[in-house]
């Protein structure tokens, strides 16, 4: 049901798979977002499913309304206690999550991008972002990381990372205007593009990179190792199984 990071003591970081859910076909079988295309009444079931594997319940579960850009959103207390249409307002369009509350889940979904988690070990916060490769250009992970300097007085020594499964470079084919949007953007091309037939770009090492740029230490960074399009048994990819699909969810919360 789902693969677990051990980040630290008092600390649940997990991914989901394809498995143990009620989910099926292309949703098989275990999806809990509700911006794919799925059964709402499935999907209702499976974050029930979920919430009984980790140990919280359903209204502490945020997730966001992911549009590829790298709008950051706080949780705090009172988000707590929002109607589930205000709920849904304030998580819109956004695709980072930053909180220092205990016992709730904040998660991001994806299908090929790149989840990443951060905990801030010193003042006990925690981070959830969905970079694609759109959000990578506009360097999500580092704003995310200046967002919890100014309200939780995070210091990046301090931070631990995961970067969950995702699309590999060997899987992520793309055109020269991808390149050139990564190159504009001042992204070291010998380090994270590789030329075939097309260019293909490394997104979670362009990731990795970002956090250590901003002085996350390399030993503080765990890599899944999992690419998403070549392991559709166990994880959703959009590119290959197309975006009317599941989503992967990845989550962290503080105990």
């Amino acid at each position: 049901m789902i693969v677990e990071y051990n980040i630290a003591d008092g600390v649940t970081a997990f991914s989901t798979t394809r498995h143990g859910g009620v989910g099926k076909g292309p949703y098989e079988s275990f999806n809990i977002n509700s911006f794919c295309g799925d059964d709402p009444k499935v999907v209702e079931k499976n974050k029930e499913l979920l919430c009984q594997k980790i140990g919280i319940s359903k209204d502490v579960i945020f997730m966001p309304h992911q549009v590829h850009k790298d709008s950051v959103l706080r949780i705090v207390d009172s988000h707590l206690s929002l109607s589930k249409e205000e709920r849904s307002f304030l998580l819109e369009g956004k695709d980072s999550l930053i909180t220092n509350l205990k016992n709730i889940c904040i998660g991001v979904s994806t299908a090929d991008c790149v989840p990443i988690l951060l905990y801030d070990k010193k003042n006990k916060a925690v981070a959830a972002i969905h970079a694609g490769w759109r959000g990578t250009v506009k360097r999500i992970a580092q704003k995310t990381i200046k967002e919890m300097k100014l309200s939780f007085n995070t210091f990046e020594e301090d931070l631990l990372a995961v970067i969950g499964p995702c699309i590999s470079l060997k899987a992520f084919e793309v055109g020269d205007e991808v390149w050139e949007e990564f190159f504009s953007s001042g992204f070291d091309m010998e380090k994270i593009a590789l030329r075939k037939d097309k260019w293909h770009i490394d997104l979670p090492l362009c990731n990795k990179l970002q956090l250590k740029e901003m002085g996350v230490k390399e030993s503080n960074i765990t890599l899944s190792g999992i690419c998403s399009y070549m392991n559709t048994q166990d994880f959703f990819s959009a590119r290959r199984m197309g975006i009317n699909s599941g989503r992967t969810f990845t989550g962290i919360i503080l105990r």
